[in-house]
């Protein structure tokens, strides 16, 4: 089994600088985070773009989506910013014979305390036993693309079914 990740940007891989007061996105945190966690399945890290998801297009997510349909991989792992995550897995659906899940965190991999380290660890979950298809793994949950938001408010994702 491989699993490719995809990275695009988001919180996830933000970097504060202090000097400037304000975050931006950096280099990928997946690869040190599979090493961390000593993982055992075959992967690799495939960077995309480097943007804030608010800044995602449907032209990158055009891009993605061609690369994911070009690839002879079955598996991929997306992260991504949480903005607009769900609309990025609704422009996938309909990929064939893949399972990709999306993720990333609310707060930053680099801070102490996160989530995208759980939510990593749940998509590795999620795409090694989801039926071919596009999901979201975020807030210990896997939600189906299409049936699932940011609830801003509350700082999760929940289902559109409920």
């Amino acid at each position: 089994m491989h699993i490719q990740f995809i990275t695009t940007g988001g919180t996830i891989d933000k970097i504060y600088f202090d000097a400037l007061s304000q975050f931006e996105v950096g280099d990928s945190q997946v690869k040190a985070m599979l090493t961390d966690a000593l993982v055992d399945f075959s992967y690799d890290v495939t960077p995309i773009m480097k943007k804030d998801s608010l800044d995602v297009t449907d032209e990158d997510r055009e891009i993605i989506r061609a690369h994911i349909e070009a690839s002879h991989h079955s598996r991929f792992i997306i992260t991504h910013g949480t903005d607009t995550m769900p609309e990025t897995a609704a422009a996938l659906r309909g990929i064939e014979h893949k399972t990709v899940v999306l993720t990333g965190a609310l707060t930053p991999a680099r801070f102490r305390t996160t989530d995208a380290v759980f939510n990593i660890g749940m998509a590795v979950g999620a795409v090694q036993t989801a039926a071919p298809g596009v999901y979201i793994a975020m807030s210990g949950q896997v939600f189906e693309a299409g049936q699932v938001r940011k609830n801003r408010e509350a700082n999760r994702f929940e289902s559109t079914l409920d």
